[in-house]
């Protein structure tokens, strides 16, 4: 195992990590592709070496649709008494903002001489948008997925196949994105002369926390300028879902200079906030609970954010959900794409510094949401980006709630006047899941299914 956390010891800074979190913890056998993977970082998407930012730009707008839009929602404007702007990544091509990553990632391999692309998926959205951008850009792809994962993203399945991508189930573990990064890193290890890993999101050993969040970061770039157009300042606050955190750094970014470390927002108590701050809120997957069963090893939720301990996993040292020998649990969410132990490291080092907010909604509130968005906005999110959606929910009650603890009420305050919600993906492939999962625990907001009786 290498670990090279002290290369920049002279200067006192270390490139590789944020804070205490980061790094590149990784098996020897690794170490020759991730400098090589380093020096094509700081070459092509760093320094724009062969023009290879200029020719990415240009299939994120050909290929991928790019800008996506930033929408005033005006049912939900009315409801929270507040402006409220989604940011519809849903509308990339795709139906996620998984594309922004896996074309710039491909790209790079191609770039680099790569013959052949792997990748791993939890909901399937990386999956298919890595299986998209490999048929694009014409080069071989295979992708892994635990076996839990296919059976539940039947659609995403489907479509990485269409792309003649090839999908191999993973079926140890709970068959879920742990247990299928586990698998790509060893097809890595074994392959690394003619292959290139396509990590889905800012997680894993340096540098593809930040190469990763660079190529999403077109995300806040576009709103930034968006809104400053429609509203003529920037956001009160910006709010995106975290399981791994691609989508939540790709719409944090551009806005983290902006954001105050949290104890110094807060020192003014109930005062008018300051117009030129930015409140960053991640929303993590409650599940059922922030609990840990340890004689099970299992969380029956995903916030690592809220409730993890530092630790080492997948290369990188970050907020884990572990048991109190560190053992990593397994995790739960009613959303493939947030049911992950761990988090990227810079989004640790941004919480534990104060710049962004922590939070998390339950299984419920996420599938209330999936339907309040659908029947109010004509928009079918994600789950993953319900979750971000139902925020706005929680806030709004516990504003109203008198009985609520300063804490609570600061927490809603801090969303602002005017903010923005990043819709990280489309609802389709969460169909099956939320139909189950509606009847079987009586959301209330979903629609009756009688005409099928």
């Amino acid at each position: 195992m290498s670990d090279t956390n002290d290369m920049n010891g002279a200067s006192g800074m270390n490139e590789t990590k944020f804070g205490e979190y980061g790094g590149q913890y990784v098996p020897e056998v690794l170490m020759p592709a991730i400098e090589e993977l380093q020096s094509a970082y700081e070459r092509y998407v760093l320094e724009n070496e062969d023009g290879f930012m200029d020719e990415f730009r240009r299939h994120l707008r050909d290929f991928g649709g790019r800008p996506t839009p930033l929408q005033r929602a005006d049912a939900l404007s009315e409801r929270y008494d507040r402006e409220v702007y989604l940011k519809r990544e849903d509308l990339l091509h795709g139906g996620a903002h998984k594309l922004n990553n896996a074309l710039g990632q491909v790209l790079l391999a191609k770039y680099m001489g790569k013959e052949r692309i792997v990748a791993e998926t939890g909901a399937g959205q990386h999956g298919t948008a890595t299986a998209m951008a490999a048929s694009y850009l014409d080069i071989d792809c295979e992708v892994f997925m635990g076996r839990t994962d296919i059976n539940r993203q039947r659609p995403n399945v489907f479509r990485m196949r269409t792309h003649d991508a090839e999908v191999n189930p993973v079926d140890v573990g709970s068959g879920t994105l742990k247990e299928a990064i586990n698998e790509t890193m060893r097809d890595w290890a074994t392959n690394v002369e003619d292959t290139h890993y396509v990590i889905g999101s800012v997680v894993g050993p340096h540098p593809f926390p930040k190469m990763v969040r660079d190529f999403q970061s077109v995300i806040s770039e576009e709103a930034r300028e968006q809104i400053r157009k429609k509203a003529g300042r920037l956001p009160d606050s910006v709010v995106a879902c975290a399981g791994g955190g691609s989508n939540t750094m790709g719409a944090f970014h551009n806005f983290v200079d902006d954001a105050e470390p949290r104890s110094a927002n807060r020192s003014s108590g109930h005062g008018p906030r300051d117009d030129e701050s930015v409140s960053l809120f991640a929303v993590e997957a409650g599940g059922s609970g922030l609990t840990i069963d340890e004689d099970e090893g299992v969380a029956p939720h995903s916030a690592s954010l809220s409730s993890g301990q530092d630790g080492v996993l997948h290369g990188a040292r970050t907020k884990l959900l572990q048991s109190g020998d560190g053992q990593i649990l397994e995790s739960h969410s009613v959303s493939a794409g947030l049911d992950y132990s761990g988090v990227g490291p810079e989004l640790a080092h941004l919480v534990e510094t104060g710049r962004v907010t922590p939070v998390n909604v339950g299984d419920d509130a996420a599938l209330e949401a999936f339907h309040r968005l659908s029947k109010l906005e004509g928009i079918i999110p994600a789950l993953e980006s319900s979750h971000a959606v139902a925020y706005l929910e929680r806030a709004a009650q516990r504003a109203a709630d008198g009985s609520s603890g300063h804490d609570q009420r600061d927490e809603a305050d801090e969303l602002g006047d005017l903010v923005i919600v990043n819709v990280s993906g489309r609802g389709d492939k969460d169909l099956d899941t939320v139909i189950e999962e509606s009847a079987k625990r009586g959301i209330d907001a979903a629609p009756s299914m009688e005409v099928f009786e």
